[in-house]
Formats: C-alpha cells, structure tokens, sequence
C-alpha cells in the first residue's frame, strides 16, 4: 500500500468536504436559475460536447483505475483517481457555464424554437420517457455523489485503506453511473440545441 500523503484530522475533513459540497450544490442550484445574456464568440452548447467528452474520459479513467487496483498497482490507481477527480471539476465548470449561457432544452424540439409541440411529442414518442427516466436518476446522483468522492478520496490519502475500499465499493458504481449517463443524456439532447 502507499504512503499517507494527508495527516488524518477527521473534523478539519469533514467540515472541509462538507462546506465544499454544499456551496457546489447550492451554486449549481442558484446559477441554473440565472441565464445570462451575452454574445459569445462560440455556439454555447459547445459547452455541453466538452461536459460529454469529459464525462467520457471520467468513464475511461475510472474503468482503468480500477483495472489498476485489481492488478495491484496502487500508485497508478491514485494517478488515475486524481485525473478522474480533476475532470470532474472542469465538468462542473463547463456544466455552469453551459446552463449560464442558454436556455433549457425541451426533449423533442425539431424546430428549436423553445417549445414541443403535440406533433413533436407524437414523433419522440416513447424515447422521451426513457430520456426522463434517465435524466431523473442522472440528477439526483450527480447531485449527491460529490461528498462521497470526497471522502473515499480523503480516505486513501490519509492511508485508511479499509474505510477507503469500503466507501469506493459505493462511490465508484454511483460516480461510473453518473459519468456515463451524462454522455447519453447529451447524445440525446444534442439533436434538439
């Protein structure tokens, strides 16, 4: 096993990815509710291609962390978690900016004027059901994941390897789920920005 590279202060943790992820949550939450009207040089829907592509490489790097601790190899499984980690903070980035700068997305718009009409709901028909279905248990996933990334994180680096196995056995499915789920709810979407 590897080094503690963190000296264990429970509280000081606790308060520290508390505090964290209550102001991440309340900030999403605040800012989803503002859209702010600027001209940017760029299509901002672009945004939600880089939160796919990097729910992608999040996907990617969490697959091979866990080849690597399977294997054994415990100082690439930390790498590995790191990069997965500070993917997840540019996402949510992108994913701010992206909500800033647009507006809400109906499932279903083929004319993109905002609204879904009767016959647009006609022709997505059942996939629409599914989408909210899988957007509704994205959400709420990706909303709550983050102090338990935090934790399992918190865990391996200050060398608590069995309470850090015991909460990744948890986090990662969920943080797996969440990561992949995102890129089919772009997929999705992205036909109607």
């Amino acid at each position: 096993m590897l080094q503690p590279v963190l000296q264990k202060n429970d509280r000081k943790a606790n308060i520290f990815i508390i505090a964290v992820s209550v102001i991440v949550f309340t900030a999403v939450i605040a800012l989803s509710k503002i859209k702010l009207d600027v001209n940017l040089p760029f299509d901002a829907h672009l945004f939600a291609l880089a939160n796919a592509t990097i729910n992608s490489l999040v996907s990617i790097f969490l697959l091979a962390a866990l080849w690597a601790v399977r294997k054994q190899n415990y100082v690439l499984h930390k790498k590995l978690m790191l990069v997965a980690i500070v993917l997840s903070v540019l996402f949510l980035l992108c994913y701010i900016a992206h909500h800033l700068f647009t507006d809400p997305t109906p499932f279903g718009d083929l004319d993109h004027d905002g609204k879904l009409s009767d016959a647009e709901a006609a022709q997505v028909g059942s996939v629409k059901t599914i989408y909210y279905i899988l957007l509704f248990t994205h959400i709420p996933l990706a909303g709550i994941i983050l102090p338990f990334i935090l934790f399992t994180a918190y865990r391996a680096l200050t060398g608590e390897y069995t309470r850090h196995k015991k909460l990744a056995r948890f986090t990662w499915p969920i943080w797996f789920y969440v990561a992949v789920s995102g890129v089919v709810v772009y997929l999705m979407i992205q036909p109607y920005y």
